[in-house]
């Protein structure tokens, strides 16, 4: 017997992926996903388990488990409560998606928040990226023409940025974008629209300069990755030579001990396009995708365009609640009411839910890809809400002219390890491999070196793009960027330098270390006087005319004054003066006056003078 998937084994016994994941951990069996394979002795012991009962599932047990990612506009108490029976026992953890804005709490009254385990689940949202001629476009083509319902005008899909998919396993909805850039635009205002990200990759071209940035831009998402190897048709298709051209970017196929499922499919036969869709399933599965529709209402807005005809036409994807014709809708600072709605199939719905794409018509200007969308109870509402929005931004603007940053905001939160994120650019590929060597020797168990991008040849707008999302610094090597790029990155606020040598690129990477490393002090003690007379000052305060026994007295220095071996104050040297003049210093040997913010000195006192000071790392 042959080694069995584990996915494929929980299909053939009836028993709920997430179940079975359970049951292998209960074995204390190793595996990296679902996609797994399994020894015949562990199958043979599973089987055994499911057989005695132990795993198994009953029928209507088995339905409700069935991984469906369709979400219900309006779900019944009882389909709820169904929903939160299937809910995984064993669900991958996943990175937290960036919070609603706090504008939201004026649009409408906040709802009680039920446990995600309560929620019903919703459909994946799935956005495919990768290089150029790589055959995007020709596998959204097939999934849309395979799996969207043949009730379409002409059976070609309206064109609304985005389309639903059914499969076996539920809904998938997919993003019709064009490209990283486009879903990385939408991320940058804080909208992370996308579940999954389908990487395609030619069988016959394997890894790309645009593969590389797309891997990037879906890494800094923070979301699961699919591999698609597409063109595998071809008689020059070399699937393993992709596989190991994978870890170049830090991807490392299942089958080489790694964590990143590779696909293989045609996209022009169909080859391989089920069990893409059936991994989509699995992970959106696993990740556990909930959404409440009867809560309050929140979207992003994927696309909008002039249709000389019916106006403003906005495409609006749904993640919280449920959008109703006749709703008030505000994005940034604008409104709308929704006068009609039309769905990815053409067809005008009156309500739509979670992880539902739908044209809407009704706004009065065209709103911002990646703004996000919530909605208000009237007019008067909304233009309260949007009054607010304009005070708030003028407010922001106001104090970001004289704010100043913490150092929490600066270095990220203290006691971890921080990430520097670095896009790499140089004039050849030696020279690439050169610095990544050398970057990869400073990395520090306080700091984490990550090369989001590396490439050969002058920085693009992209590169500037994913670094205002990623908050990384662009570090070129002999090349120069052009004006475009250099006004891009000014405008985002982008570090982008260029160096010459090799030492002083160094350097800045040291600089950059050191920016994100939590400094560590240490006290280092100056030197010691003693008080032999009081001197009264009207202005200020008492100075203790001293003589410098031992060492050297600073200005600002930290002070402790013992009185009979006893230490009774504990402060600062806030002036030095010798005769009539301030000085910054005193040294052994010479007498001065030490002026204290405490009045209580006296004569005989001891006065140490000590200073905090970094300790190299």
């Amino acid at each position: 017997m042959s080694k069995v998937r584990i996915y494929t084994l929980a299909k053939d016994l009836g028993v709920d992926n997430s179940r079975m994941l359970a049951m292998l951990d209960d074995l204390g069996v190793q595996y990296k996903s679902v996609s797994s394979t399994l020894e015949e002795d562990i199958v043979d012991t599973i089987k055994g388990l499911v057989a005695e009962g132990g795993g198994q599932d009953t029928p209507s047990e088995a339905s409700a488990a069935e991984p469906t990612s369709e979400a219900q506009p309006a779900p019944t108490q009882a389909s709820a409560a169904a929903a939160a029976e299937s809910a995984p026992v064993a669900v991958a953890e996943r990175p937290s998606k960036p919070s609603q804005s706090s504008q939201q709490d004026d649009v409408a009254a906040s709802k009680p928040d039920l446990p995600k385990s309560d929620l019903p689940t919703r459909a994946p949202v799935v956005t495919i990226m990768g290089h150029v001629d790589h055959g995007k476009t020709s596998l959204l083509d097939y999934i849309r023409k395979t799996k969207v319902a043949a009730k379409e005008a002409g059976g070609i899909t309206q064109h609304v940025g985005a389309f639903e998919a059914q499969t076996s396993k539920g809904k998938i909805v997919f993003i019709d974008t064009p490209g990283h850039e486009a879903f990385t635009t939408i991320r940058a205002r804080g909208a992370n629209v996308a579940d999954i990200a389908i990487i395609v990759v030619a069988a016959d071209d394997s890894i790309m300069p645009q593969t590389r940035e797309a891997v990037a831009h879906a890494q800094a998402a923070g979301i699961p990755l699919i591999v698609a190897i597409n063109k595998v048709d071809l008689p020059q298709a070399d699937i393993e030579r992709v596989k190991t051209d994978l870890t170049q970017v830090n991807l490392v196929p299942e089958e080489y001990g790694g964590e990143t499922v590779t696909v293989p499919v045609s996209a022009k036969t169909g080859q391989g396009v089920e069990d893409l869709l059936e991994y989509i399933s699995l992970t959106a599965e696993l990740e556990d995708l909930r959404a409440d529709p009867n809560g309050e209402f929140s979207g992003v807005i994927i696309e909008s365009k002039v249709d000389k005809q019916a106006g403003v036409l906005a495409t609006v994807m749904v993640q919280e609640g449920t959008l109703h014709v006749g709703d008030f809708l505000v994005v940034g600072e604008n409104y709308g009411k929704i006068k009609a709605m039309m769905g990815s199939d053409g067809e005008r719905i009156k309500e739509a839910g979670p992880s539902t794409p739908v044209q809407v018509l009704g706004f009065s200007e065209n709103p911002v890809s990646g703004d996000k969308v919530q909605s208000a109870g009237n007019e008067h509402q909304a233009r309260e809400v949007i009054a607010a929005r304009a005070q708030q931004r003028r407010d922001d603007e106001e104090q970001s002219k004289r704010r100043k940053m913490t150092l929490e905001e600066m270095m990220g939160p203290l006691s971890e390890v921080r990430t520097v994120n670095l896009i790499l650019r140089a004039d050849t590929q030696g020279s690439l491999e050169a610095l990544q060597g050398i970057l990869a020797r400073k990395e520090s168990d306080d700091v984490k070196l990550n090369v989001m991008l590396s490439g050969i040849g002058a920085p693009t707008e992209g590169d500037v793009l994913l670094a205002s999302t990623a908050e990384a610094t662009i570090l070129c090597f002999s090349v120069v960027p052009s004006g475009g790029v250099k006004k891009a990155a000014e405008q985002k606020s982008v570090d982008l330098k260029t160096f010459r040598i090799i030492y002083e690129l160094i350097d800045e990477v040291d600089r950059l270390i050191k920016g994100n490393v939590e400094p560590v002090f240490e006290e280092k003690y100056l030197g010691r006087a003693e008080v032999r007379m009081v001197i009264r000052h009207p202005k200020t305060g008492n100075i203790a005319g001293s003589y410098i026994t031992d060492g050297s007295f600073k200005r600002n220095a930290k002070a402790k004054v013992t009185r009979n071996k006893q230490t009774v104050y504990e402060g600062t040297v806030l002036g030095l003066k010798r005769f009539k003049d301030d000085v910054r210093e005193v040294q052994t040997g010479y007498e001065c006056g030490i002026n204290l913010d405490w009045d209580d000195v006296m004569e005989g006192d001891i006065i140490e003078a000590s200073e905090m000071v970094e300790v190299p790392q």
